[in-house]
């Protein structure tokens, strides 16, 4: 009998130590299970937006790194469209910038994941513009909530004044079917925001307040 009741009670604690550290996986890996498709807009012959020598696709791929890390942490599976300076075209295409976008949409489509993250900086000619900014498109029932709690985070910690929008009329978030959102960083054509999207910092600070987003999301 006495060695019945040992055994229960080593039982007993082995149950309640494998309780106590999934818990706290859990806690510290709130992502756990989560596939995320981070999208670097453009790369290689196409630079995006430019600043003299500032390239938006450069700024664009250092923000991914980043965010890509940042969810690795957080315990999410992530992927991204491009890991360098480089398009996603096939070669010999009369259209270049369509092969990449088709590409982009077909292997965010096949991946099943969670949620995309397409990241871009914005550009006027007016200096004026500025700020961080969510679009989204209705192709994908989720897109606008996703639009709306990303803008909130936005709002209460960089500051953001610029309302989330929609818009139908951009070929790769009108072809993706998983759900996700376009996020402009900020303008590079704003000085204010030029010197901040290129400073490791800032762009640190961005990435934690998407992941932030991402978490009040999923109600994590």
């Amino acid at each position: 009998m006495y060695k019945f009741k040992i055994s229960i009670f080593v039982l007993l604690v082995i149950c309640l130590s494998s309780f106590y550290l999934v818990e706290g996986k859990e806690s510290t890996l709130p992502l756990l299970g989560k596939i995320i498709y981070v999208d670097p807009g453009h790369g290689g012959a196409d630079p995006g937006a430019l600043y003299k020598k500032i390239k938006e696709k450069d700024i664009n791929l250092e923000i991914s790194q980043k965010l890509e890390k940042k969810l690795t942490t957080l315990g999410a599976t992530v992927y991204m469209t491009r890991y360098g300076d480089y398009d996603l075209s096939v070669k010999n295409t009369n259209s270049r910038k369509r092969s990449d976008l088709s590409r982009r949409v077909s292997i965010i489509n096949r991946s099943k994941c969670d949620i995309y993250l397409s990241i871009h900086l914005n550009a006027d000619r007016s200096q004026t513009w500025q700020g961080i900014q969510v679009f989204y498109d209705d192709v994908n029932a989720e897109n606008k909530k996703i639009a709306e709690t990303m803008e909130s985070v936005f709002k209460k910690k960089l500051n953001a004044k610029r309302e989330y929008k929609e818009l139908t009329n951009i070929y790769l978030h009108r072809k993706v079917e998983r759900p996700g959102i376009l996020i402009e960083v900020g303008f590079l054509s704003n000085p204010n925001d030029r010197y901040l999207l290129r400073q490791s910092t800032y762009q640190q600070k961005v990435v934690g307040v998407i992941a932030e987003g991402l978490m009040q999301y999923w109600h994590i």
